[in-house]
């Protein structure tokens, strides 16, 4: 099974606009202008106990809750009206509902779920001829109650539930070639919509210590899979609340896009995010 997302390639003829904070996103993001990002693509520390250096991922969920619609405020504020904001949260197996309320508080009164995506980590699938191939990482749990989880999800978020997107920019060659032709739709073009699964592997690592320091953190690919969809190519200016290691960093880098924002609390995790990046210069 060959590779689903191939990374971008290394732009170094637009120059890329970047601005790595260290501190609180509720400090630093009201100090951003208003409507000044294109896309936001993160993901915030999910309540759920996870070892992070600074922060305790412990809170009540009323508090943790409210705490996401205090920084989801500023990110609709610093957001474009035909902005996309995705927002990226997992769950445990006994804890499954965290992503859906986390999703209720944002759209209350902020946002518009305009699409929801299944990000997928680990699959198994029977090809046509009968044969079964297994592809992607996951971390196993031993338990009588629950599987393996595989997956997270990938909210997209908007102002008004109606901002355009470029499926195609998004999207997969087409298995059977005779539809191209056969539907008036696709232009004669060979590419068509991915749909909202995304099988998104983390990449191979020889030490977790050395190469991905962080206990929850989403491939680059995934930020270029949302810049794609979103459609302003190198126009855009994205935004990270909740950098961590910089993965959103490295993909706007990869891209040469016009503009990347990060904001980090640790400043460990930032430093390795600026290594990261240097590393491609």
């Amino acid at each position: 099974m060959g590779p689903f997302f191939t990374p971008s390639p290394i732009h170094s003829d637009l120059p890329l606009e970047t601005q790595l904070h260290l501190g609180d996103c509720l400090d630093v993001l009201p100090r951003l202008p208003a409507g000044s990002q294109d896309v936001v693509v993160t993901s915030p520390p999910y309540n759920l106990g996870i070892d992070y250096r600074s922060y305790d991922d412990t809170s009540s969920r009323t508090d943790f809750l409210d705490w996401c619609r205090r920084w989801a405020a500023q990110v609709r504020r610093v957001l474009a009206d035909d902005g996309s904001f995705f927002l990226n949260v997992g769950a445990a197996p006994s804890n499954p509902l965290l992503p859906h309320q986390v999703v209720l508080a944002l759209t209350d009164d902020l946002f518009v779920l305009q699409n929801t995506f299944h990000w997928v980590k680990s699959i198994t699938i029977q090809t046509r001829s009968g044969e079964s191939i297994s592809a992607g990482h996951f971390k196993p749990i031993n338990s009588k109650r629950y599987v393996n989880d595989c997956h997270e999800y990938v909210f997209h978020l908007t102002k008004s539930g109606t901002v355009p997107l470029d499926r195609r920019a998004a999207g997969v060659p087409y298995q059977d070639k005779s539809n191209i032709d056969r539907w008036g739709h696709t232009g004669g073009e060979d590419r068509r919509c991915r749909g909202n699964t995304w099988f998104i592997p983390y990449d191979t690592i020889q030490s977790r210590d050395k190469e991905r320091p962080h206990p929850a953190t989403f491939p680059v690919a995934l930020v270029e899979q949302c810049v794609r969809l979103h459609g302003k190519g190198r126009e855009t200016r994205l935004l990270d609340p909740f950098l961590g290691i910089g993965s959103s960093a490295v993909a706007a880098k990869r891209m040469a896009l016009a503009a990347f924002t990060g904001i980090e609390l640790d400043d460990h995790y930032l430093a390795v995010a600026r290594e990261r990046i240097d590393s491609l210069l």
